[in-house]
């Protein structure tokens, strides 16, 4: 078969748009930059993302999926903030860094509204951003509290998964 790239073989919907697990990988690096830098600086979103486009080799980067994440969260800024917030153990909102806030809020968005993506890969992948960019095992805490968070917005997904072990 072959693809509208010009490629032959299997590929999935999303490869053959460009859209692979390495691609969505660094939109999401770039989200979490972005918006941690929003939360910091306050600056507006598109004048944020042109830098994030100019600055850096967005050849390797889901754009699309970048541009969702970055403007989405800060759309249901708060009802995110009210999904995880249960489950932060023994911390308030107010306490959390900038990354882990920014991680915990990109997460909740992939949960909540990009179901077209696995939740052991939304909480493989903010674990991962965690451990790169967060405080020393922070991204313990993130996983904790991302588990816990996709029980209640992935409930099928998380049963179906558990019942296959």
């Amino acid at each position: 078969m072959t693809t509208s790239s010009g490629q032959t073989g299997n590929t999935s919907p999303s490869e053959q748009k460009g859209h692979t697990a390495a691609t969505r990988r660094m939109a999401r690096h770039y989200a979490m930059q972005a918006l941690y830098q929003w939360h910091m600086t306050g600056n507006s979103l598109n004048s944020i993302e042109a830098e994030f486009r100019t600055d850096n080799d967005m050849s390797k980067v889901d754009v699309d999926y970048f541009h969702d994440i970055l403007h989405g969260v800060p759309e249901h800024l708060s009802d995110l903030d009210a999904i995880y917030e249960p489950f932060l153990v023994e911390r308030s909102l107010a306490e959390l860094d900038a990354i882990t806030r920014a991680l915990l809020r990109l997460a909740t968005y992939e949960f909540k509204f990009r179901i077209d993506v696995p939740y052991k890969v939304v909480i493989n992948e903010a674990v991962a951003l965690a451990k790169k960019f967060g405080a020393e095992d922070s991204h313990k805490f993130i996983n904790g509290v991302l588990d816990k968070t996709a029980v209640v917005l992935r409930a099928p997904e998380v049963s179906a998964e558990r019942k296959s072990r």
